[in-house]
């Protein structure tokens, strides 16, 4: 069979976007195009190893993990080597399962279209294909991802330091908080005037505009001391650098779900 370079690197500079953006669903890590166009031909280089000799076991799955990793840093960056694992883990296991069931129709079928070598694979078949097959699962696992946000929204706790004061509340993961102080470009986190109480003669507050479903508005916002997000299913603790805005909380701190990733 014969293998074109171009087509075996654009091929694997698709399949690579949508394992990304797959990973950034799954971990929830931000993921911005240009870094993953660029860490998509970047892992499309190894690729090439298909053209290699066949690889013993261990150097070829040694290769598969530091292109995983090397991928996901030029992807997402570092962020602490938890967030790392986090990422390298969901996006070697993606392409262990694309690899298995592509290796699977290959063995069972033996394609003329297909060609396998050292776990990468080449295909000569229509492109319109391959977008419609990889659109569908992307759909599938976005869906599978919303319902699972849903489902731990309420999974934190947040702690706020104000001088020696602290406050510790249930944390409220929404997307729907999108409040940013537009001086500082820091996202606010809400939480009720009753919870945080008379603040210190020291901490000033000014307002920023806000905008509900009930209307427009002003907001009380101050800076705290330290601010910590905790994931109350695996004690997981967030720094963030954020502001504190005084609404309506209903008794919880609603924060944004990105800044516990970023």
């Amino acid at each position: 069979m014969t293998i074109y370079i171009d087509v075996l690197i654009i091929l694997n500079v698709y399949v690579n976007f949508f394992l990304l953006s797959i990973t950034s669903k799954l971990t929830g890590s931000p993921l911005k195009p240009l870094r993953c166009i660029i860490a998509s031909f970047y892992g499309s280089l190894y690729s090439l190893l298909i053209l290699a000799p066949q690889l013993p076991y261990m150097v070829n799955t040694a290769i598969k993990l530091a292109a995983a990793v090397t991928v996901v840093m030029t992807a997402f960056g570092i962020h602490g080597a938890r967030r790392l694992i986090k990422n390298s883990a969901a996006f070697y296991g993606a392409n262990f399962l694309i690899a298995g069931a592509v290796y699977g129709v290959y063995s069972w079928l033996k394609p003329s279209f297909m060609h396998f070598s050292n776990s990468y694979f080449y295909i000569d078949f229509s492109l319109i294909i391959l977008i419609i097959t990889t659109a569908v699962m992307y759909f599938i696992v976005c869906t599978l991802r919303r319902f699972s946000r849903n489902s731990d929204n309420d999974d934190f706790s947040v702690i706020i330091r104000i001088k020696d004061k602290i406050v510790k509340l249930k944390g409220l993961a929404d997307t729907g908080n999108s409040l940013v102080d537009f001086f500082t470009g820091k996202p606010v986190v809400i939480c009720s005037r009753e919870d945080i109480g008379e603040l210190p003669a020291t901490v000033k507050t000014r307002i920023i505009p806000v905008s509900t479903v009930s209307g427009e508005g002003i907001m009380d916002i101050f800076r705290p001391d330290e601010v910590i997000i905790i994931r109350d299913s695996n004690k997981e603790r967030k720094p963030v650098d954020v502001m504190i805005g005084l609404g309506d909380s209903e008794s919880k701190a609603i924060f944004n779900p990105k800044i516990f990733l970023i």
